[in-house]
């Protein structure tokens, strides 16, 4: 399908990419990783013919068709939604243009016998075969149906594109290039702004997807669910994995380690080698093999190890100062933007220690609700927090908020007060601003900088309370894993709204999902709501219907399917809450046996535990107790499965 031949990309003097080559075969599912800065993006514009390489040539068919969704894009305005997606079917609206002159003109000729007129009806029968095989007659169908999964309402079809968000207009652009049904697709970050409903749309759709795609994202469960192949970008060159994202970082430190033994026993050699040049170099009589292995050295090629990018955030919260029980109350709260009302009647308790998400499908409220609490908007009912509650309040365009004319240190520096202000050049180090960074100006920050800045902020003060409304945005896979730890470890009650399922999974153990102008209470975590929510998509499905019949039908089986539903959640969490059990108590026994094996592998301990007839005996039970607890495990995890 394309093939990178020799590429070498460079800039100024230096090389982003030196002399790769790949292919990128049919229904290939091709993830790209590397650090910041490996040339991931430019790897997709050269594929996408958008750059040139330096050297080397990109090959691919001639009716080749590439579907490109950058970062960052202009969007068009002047249509309504509906229009703008309708111009992804640009062969199919100069096909139908054609079409009406060539019928007009057979309408009104006379000449049926000429060959001209033959030739109007071939181009006619070969319009409307080749329309035919493009799908032209349920075009309105397939617009539907994409913006539907993309999370677009029928009511949001005949609005201005113009009124949406940068992220909704996004999705449009996304919905184009998948009814282009191009032959490969080329994504650089499309989950940005999609929320957890849309991006399993959308694994779904990659899933069935019948050309190639590569694609870019910092989301790991995506990448894992979606790819099957993983191409890292590492000191310009190319390590081709067939395998997804989570089992190359294995096989990749497996290699980094046979890099660095590889260099270790290559470095000896070189030791010795020089070692003998220098003991032979003066003496005439060897003075010809010492040449010979000058020459040797120089023909050496030198093991190079990667350099990984191991620079990573480092924080942790400050202990939390006491409050009350009772944190945050909500009492029948709701929301009305002026004729829209976003969501009625919401009632929940959050006790101190807890930590729990908002989820659901954008639009639906859950900013709404942490701006409630945060007491930034009006609302109905009661929104009261609780006795000492000290918030702080991580707003979702918390990065675009950040004064461009300030200094990263100054940002910081302004906010801190007491002895904090003594620290700020330490705590500004764990997000990674060191050195002349601090002096730069907020406007020159990537938008994973700003996001770590604005994440610095909340360090300034021991809250008891976060309320953290996508705190993931822009952030790296690497520091999204060490968020979530500081969140883990941290003592104090915690609100999150994220649509990134790897960063809430074990993070959260209640969740409240905002749909339907409603607000429900889900137990569990996130794997056990994908799970609900995947039935309820499924029953969606089978019983939607344009007659109030099947409304009625559906409200009245809907409450069966909860119970089952609810009984079957309630058996999954039981049986993992005993695999853990059973995990620990694995852990705990090898630990034990491990510190016997240990002394019998002690020449001066061997003999006086085999002496030892109670020691040993207490060694022979615990190995059964391993084996007993081990067969435990394996019947827990059959039940799981089951």
């Amino acid at each position: 399908m394309i093939s990178v031949n020799a590429v070498t990309v460079s800039f100024g003097g230096y090389d982003l990419f030196d002399n790769v080559s790949f292919l990128v075969n049919p229904k290939d599912r091709i993830g790209l990783a590397g650090k910041n800065g490996a040339g991931k993006s430019t790897m997709l514009k050269l594929l996408s013919g958008l750059q040139s390489p330096t050297k080397g040539e990109i090959s691919k068919p001639n009716d080749f068709r590439i579907g490109y969704l950058p970062q960052d894009m202009i969007h068009q305005h002047g249509r309504t939604v509906f229009e703008e997606t309708a111009t992804a079917f640009e062969e199919i609206q100069k096909l139908e243009a054609r079409l009406n002159v060539v019928t007009h003109e057979l309408e009104t000729r006379t000449d049926y016998e000429s060959d001209a007129y033959m030739n109007l009806i071939t181009e006619l029968t070969d319009i409307n075969t080749r329309m035919d095989i493009i799908g032209a007659g349920n075009r309105e169908e397939e617009i539907e149906k994409i913006l539907k999964g993309l999370g677009f309402e029928r009511t949001d079809f005949h609005r201005q594109t113009s009124e949406f968000s940068g992220g909704w207009r996004m999705r449009i652009e996304l919905a184009k290039i998948l009814l282009q049904k191009p032959d490969i697709l080329l994504l650089d970050e499309p989950t940005n702004h999609l929320d957890i409903e849309s991006i399993q749309w959308l694994e779904e759709t990659m899933q069935t997807f019948s050309g190639s795609v590569m694609l870019i994202s910092h989301d790991r469960q995506f990448l894992d669910n979606v790819t099957t192949r993983t191409i890292e970008i590492s000191n310009q060159k190319i390590y081709d994995y067939k395998t997804n994202y989570s089992r190359y970082l294995v096989l990749r430190q497996e290699r980094k380690e046979q890099q660095e033994n590889a260099a270790k026993n290559q470095q000896k050699v070189i030791d010795q080698t020089e070692a003998l040049i220098d003991k032979y170099r003066a003496k005439a009589s060897k003075a010809a093999f010492a040449q010979s292995l000058i020459k040797k050295l120089d023909r050496m090629d030198i093991v190079e190890v990667d350099e990984g990018d191991t620079t990573a955030m480092a924080f942790r919260f400050p202990p939390p100062a006491l409050s009350g029980k009772i944190v945050v109350t909500v009492e029948n709260a709701g929301k009305v933007y002026g004729s829209k009302r976003i969501f009625k009647d919401a009632n929940f308790i959050l006790a101190k220690g807890e930590k729990i998400a908002l989820v659901g499908r954008n639009g639906e409220g859950k900013s709404t609700m942490m701006k409630m609490i945060a007491q930034q908007v009006d609302f109905e009912g009661t929104v009261q927090l609780g006795h000492n509650v000290m918030m702080g309040y991580f707003a979702q365009d918390q990065a675009e908020k950040l004064d461009p004319n300030k200094t990263v240190f100054e940002t910081i520096d302004e906010l801190a007060v007491g002895d904090v202000r003594k620290q700020v050049r330490t705590m500004l180090g764990s997000f990674l601003f060191g050195g002349e960074d601090i002096d730069k100006k907020v406007r020159v920050l990537s938008g994973g900088e700003r996001g770590r800045l604005a994440l610095c902020k909340l360090l300034l003060q021991p809250y008891n309370l976060l309320v953290l409304d996508e705190p993931t945005n822009h952030l790296d896979i690497r520091s999204k894993e060490v968020l979530k730890k500081a969140i883990l470890a941290y003592e104090g009650t915690a609100i999150i709204v994220s649509h990134d399922r790897d960063f809430l999974a074990d993070l959260t153990e209640k969740m409240y999902e905002f749909r339907n102008g409603e607000v429900r209470e889900h137990l569990g975590g996130i794997g056990e709501f994908m799970e609900k929510l995947k039935m309820y998509r499924l029953t969606e499905m089978n019983t939607k219907s344009p007659f109030l019949k099947a409304k009625i039908d559906m409200k009245e089986e809907k409450p069966k399917v909860d119970t089952q539903l609810d009984e079957r959640l309630k058996e999954v969490k039981f049986l993992n809450s005993q695999i853990a059990k059973s995990e620990k108590e694995i852990e705990r026994l090898e630990a034990e046996i491990k510190l016997f094996d240990d002394k019998l592998s002690d020449p001066s301990q061997y003999q006086a535990v085999v002496n030892d007839k109670e020691a040993f005996a207490k060694y022979e039970a615990l190995k059964k107790q391993l084996e007993t607890e081990m067969q435990n495990w394996e019947a827990l995890q059959a039940k799981l499965e089951n």
